[in-house]
C-alpha cells in the first residue's frame, strides 16, 4: 500500500493533560482550595514507598521548575513520561516539567488539532492524565460530594471545551464516572450520553481499586446504562492503578514489555463475568492492549470452558456458549506497534483490532505514526481492505461515530 493509499487515521488511545484552570473555573467557589488546582514550584519529583510520585520543593543544581497539581492532600507533578512528544520527546521519564516546556498540543485544542493534521489523524480519542486513566484520583477522598462534582467538571469540559467548537468530529469525547457507586455511574453514563458522549473509560480490574470486581453483577446498573445508550467501555492498562512486575528489581523495560498482561486479565473477566451474554449491545475496548497474546488466550478460554463440565457445569448458565463468541463486534484490542498480532487477525477477527498512537505518551509514535501503521501493514500481510479497517474502519463501528459525522 503507497503513501497515497494510507487512509487518515482514528486513534482510539491518545490523552490529554487537563488546562491548568479546568476544575478552578468549574466548581463551585467554596470547593477552590480543595480542588484539583496547580502551583508552580521549584524541586524534583521523588517516589514513595507505594511508588507514588511527590514533589521535594529544592533550589539545587538539578532542581527544575515544575507545575504540581494538588487536590486535597493528593500531589501529581507533572513529568516527562506523560509529554514525551516535541521539545520532552528524550527527557528522562521523572523529568519535573512546566506547560511551557511541553508540546502545546498536550493541553491546548488548537495545537492538538495541528499535531494530529501533521499525524495524518482526523480524529483521537483522549484519555485523563490528572484524574489517571479511569478517575481513580477521585475515590476515597475526604469529601465525597467533591469528588463527584470534579468528575462531572472533568466530563462538561471534554464534551463541550475539549471535544467542542473546532474539535467537533475530530476529538472524540470520553467522560468518567463516579467510581465508587455504580448507581451514581449509571446516572453519569446517561447524563454524558445526553450531552453526546458514548464512550467512558473504566478499571480493567476494579477489585485492586477496592471496588467490587465485575464478577457478581454489583456493576450491572453501570452495564445497563451503557448499553442503553450505546456507550463503549474503555479499560486502559494501568487503570487499575496496578503495572504488571517479573521480579523485584528487575530493570523498567521489564514492566514496559509486561504491559498487556492487564488486558489480559481484563479480557479473561469480561468473558468469564456475565455481563456480555446479559447485555447483548454492550461494547468494550482494551486500550493500549496490542493483540498478539489474544488468540492463545481465546484458545485456552474455549478449552478450558468446554472442559467446565467436568469441574464447574455452573458456568455454562452464565456463559451458555464459548467464550470467543462474544468477541465478534463486542470486544476490541487497541493496538500501536503490534505486527505479530495483526498477522494473527484471522484468529481474533479484523473487525476487532483498531489503530492508536498513544499521544503524547513515551510509547507514542507521533510524528511517525504514518510510517510505523506502513511498516505493520507490510509486515503483516494486510489487504487495503484489511488496513482500511484496522486504520479507521473498526473505530466508526465500534464507537458509531458517524453520529459525529466521521464517514467510511
Amino acid at each position: 500500500m503507497s503513501d497515497m493509499e494510507l487512509p487518515k487515521f482514528i486513534s482510539v488511545d491518545d490523552h490529554v493533560v487537563e488546562p491548568s484552570r479546568l476544575w478552578q473555573d468549574r466548581l463551585p467557589s467554596k470547593y477552590l482550595e480543595q480542588g484539583p488546582r496547580t502551583v508552580r514550584q521549584k524541586g524534583k519529583i521523588a517516589f514513595d514507598v507505594t511508588k507514588k510520585p511527590n514533589f521535594v520543593l529544592g533550589d539545587g543544581p538539578d532542581d527544575r521548575w515544575c507545575d504540581v497539581w494538588y487536590y486535597e492532600d493528593t500531589c501529581s507533578p507533572l513529568r516527562g513520561d506523560l509529554t514525551a512528544v516535541g521539545p520532552l520527546a528524550d527527557a528522562v521519564p521523572t523529568t519535573a516539567v512546566t506547560y511551557d516546556d511541553m508540546l502545546p498540543g498536550c493541553f491546548d485544542q488548537a495545537h492538538r488539532l495541528a499535531d494530529m493534521d501533521l499525524n495524518h489523524t482526523e480524529a483521537s480519542l483522549c484519555f485523563p492524565t490528572i484524574p489517571r486513566f479511569c478517575g481513580q484520583l477521585f475515590l476515597d477522598r475526604a469529601d465525597m460530594e467533591l469528588a463527584r462534582l470534579c468528575v462531572r467538571a472533568y466530563n462538561d469540559w471534554m464534551i463541550e471545551e475539549w471535544c467542542g467548537g473546532a474539535g467537533a468530529g475530530h476529538l472524540i469525547p470520553l467522560t468518567l464516572i463516579p467510581l465508587w457507586d455504580p448507581e451514581l455511574a449509571a446516572a453519569e453514563v446517561r447524563r454524558c450520553a445526553d450531552l453526546g458522549s458514548h464512550a467512558v473509560a473504566f478499571s480493567e480490574s476494579p477489585s485492586e481499586l477496592g471496588l467490587p470486581s465485575i464478577h457478581g453483577g454489583a456493576w450491572d446498573p453501570f452495564f445497563a446504562a451503557c448499553a442503553e445508550t450505546e456507550t463503549v467501555i474503555n479499560m486502559h492498562i494501568g487503570s487499575s492503578s496496578k503495572m504488571p512486575q517479573s521480579s523485584p528489581g528487575a530493570p523498567m523495560i521489564s514492566l514496559v514489555t509486561l504491559t498487556s498482561e492487564n488486558s489480559v486479565h481484563a479480557l479473561v473477566d469480561w468473558l468469564l463475568c456475565g455481563a456480555l451474554p446479559r447485555y447483548p449491545s454492550l461494547k468494550i475496548a482494551l486500550s493500549e492492549s496490542q493483540v498478539g497474546w489474544m488468540p492463545f488466550i481465546l484458545e485456552r478460554l474455549d478449552s478450558a470452558w468446554r472442559r467446565s463440565k467436568n469441574y464447574d457445569p455452573s458456568i455454562y448458565d452464565l456463559i451458555p456458549e464459548p467464550p470467543s463468541s462474544y468477541v465478534p463486534n463486542r470486544v476490541f484490542a487497541c493496538v500501536f506497534d503490534d505486527s505479530v498480532g495483526l498477522a494473527l487477525r484471522d484468529h481474533v477477527g479484523m473487525s476487532q483490532i483498531m489503530f492508536e498512537t498513544d499521544y503524547p505518551h513515551a510509547d507514542s509514535t507521533f510524528p511517525e505514526s504514518k510510517q510505523v501503521a506502513e511498516k505493520m501493514i507490510a509486515e503483516s500481510g494486510l489487504s487495503a481492505h484489511e488496513a482500511r479497517q484496522f486504520l479507521r474502519s473498526n473505530a466508526i463501528a465500534c464507537y458509531d461515530l458517524q453520529r459525529f459525522g466521521i464517514t467510511e
